[in-house]
């Protein structure tokens, strides 16, 4: 019975992959985000850089005014969410180390901001040290405490993040409705995740907050997609420019609908072309590589790989795009001595399944599968449950002759094609 489902699963999905979806399971509608899918200036941006001209206006004038520097940081920190520029969260950092500095590090909450930006930088670690002292510090404790579990769950320190939890307990909490979201997520009941985040959202519609909304309407609509909810992912991401049209995020949401979905290559590349220049983030090159090969144009494909790898070598992204790096020199070069560099900084950044899924992948590549099985066995199986890392499971399962184990997964993994996308579905179908 097994081996039936699978070969119907196989004839659906190969009918899915290889042909364009009809008009009626067609999602996105052009009518609906057009006016938001056009380079404008928003006035969020417009109102962010007013902010920091205005305080860096002041600070020259009275440079001894150091409470200044943290306004100059948050306004930074916004450009940068909004237009995606990392010099502006460099600029930030500094602005926060010098206001620290002047505060010998004595107030919590310019601790927080720059553990905060340290984040965003996926500099764990010294966030972590950061925290650590606020902590100590003692003011507003539970916003800390809030903090301390991300760090946590990002390093991987499962024990720490679940005790960080219990201490910020509170179902009346937005703060933490989401996190107890994430923290379900993270260990597979994505169910739950979704129960959570749903109340996450309708706190945030209650105290009508702007911000607050717009970043519950694209987290649950990413929820939505991976529980295969397509239509109400797409709702929620138009909900969320209908507030905040420069909301690359929820662009890239539709982009993604367009093309995993609907099929609709070209269309998905004119909406990656728009949001990759109103937000220089390097992420959407390779998307747009992806699809370019979705579509067979490998001169496209290559392109935008090449803009991808010119634009990361910028030292001011530091560490943040390991994990990719590490994976386009495995997938795309076979190149595995560079791509063990980057693997290997990743798992001193933080030491998470997600990084040893990638060691993992490194010995497999390599055809050392039993080393690839015995990574996999102690650091990944049980512990992480994204699609992506299950598809590496099951092909480290086949090469080693564990048959019965990968076809349960490729099973389960044809439930997550449209989180993977068709170029993903296809490897599945030849596990």
């Amino acid at each position: 019975m097994k081996t039936f489902k699978i070969i119907i699963y196989t004839i659906l999905i190969s009918v899915i992959v290889s042909c364009s979806t009809s008009k009626k399971t067609q999602i996105a509608d052009k009518r609906d985000y057009n006016k938001y899918i056009q380079n404008i200036e928003t006035a969020s941006t417009s109102l962010a850089q007013t902010e920091l001209n205005f305080w860096q206006e002041k600070l020259k004038n009275q440079p001894t005014q150091y409470p200044y520097l943290s306004k100059l940081a948050k306004a930074n920190t916004l450009l940068f969410s909004e237009k995606g520029d990392i010099s502006y969260l460099i600029e930030a950092e500094q602005k926060l180390l010098e206001i620290n500095q002047k505060t010998n590090y004595n107030k919590a909450s310019h601790i927080r901001s720059l553990a905060r930006n340290y984040i965003s930088q996926h500099r764990f670690k010294e966030s972590l040290e950061l925290l650590k002292k606020a902590e100590i510090n003692g003011e507003n404790l539970n916003a800390t405490q809030k903090m301390l579990f991300d760090v946590y769950l990002e390093l991987g320190d499962i024990q720490n993040a679940s005790e960080y939890l219990a201490k910020i307990e509170n179902y009346a909490d937005f703060d933490y409705l989401i996190r107890v979201s994430k923290w379900y997520d993270h260990k597979g009941y994505l169910s739950s995740a979704i129960r959570f985040m749903e109340k996450a959202m309708k706190k945030a519609e209650e105290a009508n907050g702007k911000d607050l909304k717009v970043w519950s309407y694209t987290n649950l609509a990413d929820f939505y997609g991976h529980n295969g909810q397509i239509q109400d992912s797409y709702k929620l991401y138009l909900k969320a420019l209908e507030l905040d049209n420069s909301n690359a995020y929820a662009k890239k949401g539709i982009a993604w609908i367009v093309y995993s979905h609907d099929k609709n290559p070209d269309e998905a590349l004119r909406i990656l072309n728009v949001i990759s220049k109103e937000h220089s983030a390097p992420d959407y090159f390779l998307l747009k590589a992806e699809i370019a090969e979705f579509k067979n144009n490998l001169t496209i494909k290559e392109s935008n790989i090449e803009v991808y790898l010119s634009a990361v070598k910028n030292s001011s992204y530091g560490v943040m795009y390991n994990q990719h790096l590490a994976k386009l020199y495995l997938e795309e070069f076979n190149d595995t001595s560079s791509a063990l560099s980057y693997i290997e900084k990743e798992i001193e950044s933080r030491s998470t399944p997600q990084s040893y899924d990638l060691l993992a992948w490194y010995y497999y590549k390599n055809k050392d599968f039993k080393k690839a099985l015995e990574v996999i066995n102690t650091y990944v199986v049980d512990k992480t449950f994204e699609p992506e890392i299950q598809y590496h499971i099951a092909e480290i399962y086949k090469a080693n002759g564990i048959n019965d184990k990968a076809m349960a997964l490729k099973e389960e993994l044809l439930d997550s094609s449209f989180e993977l996308g068709p170029l993903m579905t296809e490897k599945i179908l030849n596990i």
